[in-house]
């Protein structure tokens, strides 16, 4: 299997991430510094990846947020030493966990860091083009637009919102949560539309 190209990114105060290269769905990693601990959410592996996380600080635990999102979560727990938390129920260090998701074919948590105020989400949001129509900054995904999570998110006031598709959103953060929510139903044409076109544009690159 050829070996992913992965790009660093979303780096704040309170960590870093990580990006798939040339991807139209733009799988997103994390890595969140508490009080000098890691905590790795949905991580894929490639270069520089363990050592940037050692280098942040004691690694304290991998987190999958998603059933389906395997990625290399059990691979980098081993390699680092740490437990693996799979759909964790209850509040996990300095974050609380949202239930977004507990269907039959769809299980998923999103993380609340209330202290720096930072969204972490699986797929229930993204900022990949295969997510937004024109005018979103983050977008419900595509199969969950009919019945948006509002409720996961509710009494929520984002400074930050980290992604597993793509890049997080660091400014007007709160207002995109609110508009992703609001107006995810009404630009499910729109999304279509967009998703069909970054397929296309992937394809031909």
């Amino acid at each position: 299997m050829e070996a992913l190209t992965l790009r660093f990114c979303d780096e704040f105060d309170g960590g870093f991430g990580w990006i798939a290269a040339g991807e139209l769905e733009q799988r997103c990693s994390h890595a969140l510094v508490a009080d000098g601990r890691v905590w790795v959410v949905d991580p894929l592996d490639g270069h520089g990846v363990e050592a940037r996380i050692r280098a942040a600080g004691e690694p304290a635990g991998v987190l999958q947020l998603l059933d389906r999102h395997n990625r290399d979560c059990q691979e980098l727990a081993r390699r680092l030493s740490v437990p693996l938390y799979v759909l964790p129920e209850t509040t996990v260090a300095p974050f609380e966990v949202r239930s977004v998701r507990r269907g039959r074919w769809w299980k998923e948590v999103a993380l609340w860091w209330p202290g720096r105020r930072v969204l972490v989400c699986a797929d229930a949001l993204g900022t990949a083009p295969s997510f937004r129509a024109p005018g979103d900054v983050v977008a419900v995904h595509p199969v969950l637009r009919l019945r948006p999570p509002t409720r996961a998110f509710a009494g929520l006031a984002p400074g930050t919102i980290l992604c597993g598709h793509g890049e997080g959103v660091f400014e007007g953060a709160e207002e995109a949560l609110a508009d992703a929510l609001r107006t995810a139903r009404r630009r499910i044409p729109a999304q279509l539309a967009a998703g069909l076109r970054a397929w296309r544009a992937t394809r031909s690159s």
